[in-house]
């Protein structure tokens, strides 16, 4: 699959790590910058990363900035997107699975290579199983998110 990655200067020092864990998990990943740790604007490339899952370049995407805050709360105001918050694996894993999370945010201040390394693994393994005979639940839980979404 291909997955669109971003980060803003604080997201940067981490960006190379996760683009090699994306290529190690087997996916493509589309680097949308930033390119530097010069200051730029978390939500300018979380669009990006957002933009290129709405327009199918990117089945999931991945955003890293300082906290993870800033990115997953500009990444949500997107419809189509869902966004989580992620420095652990079970929560990546999870998020797909029961809640069809399409685009994870990770603090580079927070988290270190290794942890980092692996909860791109999780949530790229992941699959959500709404759809599976005894999972319905989740695909109603998620359709009652989607008719939010919708206003």
């Amino acid at each position: 699959m291909k997955v669109a990655v971003g980060a803003d200067h604080a997201g940067f020092p981490l960006k190379q790590t996760v683009i090699e864990a994306v290529r190690a998990a087997g996916h493509e990943p589309i680097d949308l910058g930033t390119h530097s740790t010069e200051a730029v604007d978390y939500p300018d490339y979380t669009e990006k990363v957002g933009r290129a899952i709405l327009d199918g370049r990117a089945e999931r995407g991945i955003m890293l900035c300082g906290s993870a805050v800033g990115a997953n709360i500009a990444a949500n105001k997107m419809k189509g997107i869902y966004a989580g918050i992620c420095h652990d694996t079970y929560s990546a894993h999870q998020g797909v699975e029961h809640d069809d999370m399409n685009l994870l945010c990770l603090g580079a201040r927070i988290i270190g290579p290794e942890p980092a390394r692996e909860i791109v693994a999780a949530f790229l393994g992941a699959r959500f199983v709404g759809d599976d005979p005894g999972e319905e639940r989740h695909q109603r839980r998620v359709g009652k998110v989607r008719k939010i979404e919708q206003g």
